[in-house]
């Protein structure tokens, strides 16, 4: 029997007996959600969109979809230190496919309990596939963690390692040869990314800038330059450090790091004498994180080789509309 649209929200995503956060006052049924944040924070709201074809290849797990679909979104939560409260979705959908919606809502509904995350209302209809979340989090007032506060003499530092999203992409376009015990762990990097909210937390008052890395090292540490109105230095030995691949030059490596995509790592800042404090956050949060380079006032982005000498390379970034 075709499923209507109300049939599939009932089915699927109104999840009979599960029990609302407090902080959710009226979740979905009504024409508007409405939420509760706690007294002394500020609401953090973030959207992003997953297209088919754009974003991901129509034969992805609709497991690893639905995981993905939200964890972009955390991610954005991270990089300003906020925890998450509650999302929407709204969902485009060729056909109403029962497996296909147990599959994607399977992996949703475990990413978004294991960070309390409540759905709290959204929008279905038929078309093209097309998911488009909004969360919202919260974080103290005036803590929140922005592009804007880099200083000249910072650190810069990266969560996790970068480039394995795009190694696995590249392999699936047939453009490079990987072996079959790099690939597997590179699949999952790009399939299952790991939004990093205990990190952003814990860096709260500690970095003085942050940003979560979606479109490539090189242009998202762009933007958080431009916003804090400095420059930077990388110390290329230790980004394509970043990428745990032996078989490939270093060249190459760099190149997987800076113009890569799909990370979802944190990119942030922070002032010298915050150096081991950094450490002891990432230690709590269960991620390593890597000094990368330092915040200069020049601006624009810089290389150097181990003995600080400048190297050329490819400084490009994923966009949308290229």
């Amino acid at each position: 029997m075709a499923l209507g649209e109300f049939d599939l929200i009932a089915r699927y995503f109104q999840r009979p007996g599960h029990q609302l956060a407090q902080r959710v006052v009226l979740g979905i049924g009504d024409d508007c959600a409405l939420l509760q944040p706690a007294q002394g924070q500020q609401l953090a709201v973030s959207s992003d969109m997953l297209v088919e074809g754009r974003h991901f290849f129509s034969d992805v797990d609709p497991m690893a979809l639905g995981h993905k679909a939200l964890a972009v979104n955390l991610s954005d939560l991270a990089a300003c230190g906020a925890s998450p409260l509650a999302f929407t979705l709204a969902l485009a959908l060729p056909t109403a496919d029962a497996t296909w919606l147990g599959g994607f809502t399977k992996g949703l509904f475990a990413l978004a309990d294991a960070h309390g995350c409540d759905l709290i209302g959204g929008d279905t209809t038929r078309g093209p596939l097309n998911i488009c979340i909004t969360v919202f989090g919260q974080v103290p007032s005036n803590t929140a963690l922005l592009r804007s506060g880099a200083r000249a003499g910072d650190e810069i530092w990266v969560s996790g390692t970068l480039g394995d999203a795009r190694l696995a992409l590249q392999a699936r376009l047939g453009r490079i040869a990987v072996p079959d015990y790099a690939l597997e762990s590179a699949q999952q990097r790009l399939d299952w990314p790991t939004p990093r909210v205990a990190l952003g937390q814990a860096l709260r008052g500690l970095a003085s800038a942050a940003i979560d890395l979606s479109d490539g090292l090189a242009g998202d540490l762009g933007h958080l330059l431009r916003a804090s109105g400095v420059g930077a230095t990388l110390h290329a030995d230790a980004v394509s450090g970043l990428l745990a691949c032996p078989w490939m030059p270093a060249s190459e490596r760099l190149d997987h790091v800076l113009s890569g995509g799909d990370d979802y790592e944190l990119l942030f800042t922070a002032a010298p004498q915050e150096h081991e404090r950094v450490l002891g956050a990432a230690r709590q949060s269960g991620v390593a994180v890597t000094r990368i380079g330092s915040i200069e006032d020049q601006a624009g982005l810089r290389l150097t080789d181990a003995q600080g000498q400048p190297i050329k390379a490819q400084l490009s970034s994923f966009d949308h509309f290229l």
